[in-house]
């Protein structure tokens, strides 16, 4: 992927095991939890290329969130902010070599970034 690629896609469920038959029914989606990754199930569309995850609804995480390869988060917050967005969450590790984060944009929209390379097995 590509700094700019929208590379994951977050939706916010209350039931796992809910959300999980919901859209593996209605769209045919693969949906496991792979290793390092409990409670947070990953879906993965028949096209094997689109994919993201069955997260936790909480508090300002109530929509779909996508996110977006960046070359570095540090300066896509920087780029972000000096531009008028805001950081809702910052930069947290996934593993040894990669990192999100999310910024809020001037109109209010919940973008979340990625950085790095997650290889997750399945």
């Amino acid at each position: 992927m590509a700094h700019g690629d929208i590379t994951h896609i977050d939706i916010p469920v209350s039931d796992h095991a809910r959300a999980g038959a919901f859209y593996s029914t209605l769209f045919g989606w693969e949906i496991a939890e792979a290793p390092g990754f409990e409670g947070y199930p990953m879906w993965r569309a028949p096209n094997q290329i689109s994919g993201g995850g069955l997260a936790p609804r909480e508090e300002g995480f109530t929509q779909p969130r996508s996110y977006v390869e960046v070359d570095s988060i540090d300066d896509t917050i920087a780029l972000a902010e000096a531009n008028g967005a805001t950081v809702a969450r910052d930069k947290q590790p996934i593993s040894d070599t990669s990192w999100w984060a999310v910024i809020v944009d001037p109109d209010g929209n919940h973008i979340g970034l990625y950085e790095g390379v997650t290889e997750v097995e399945g």
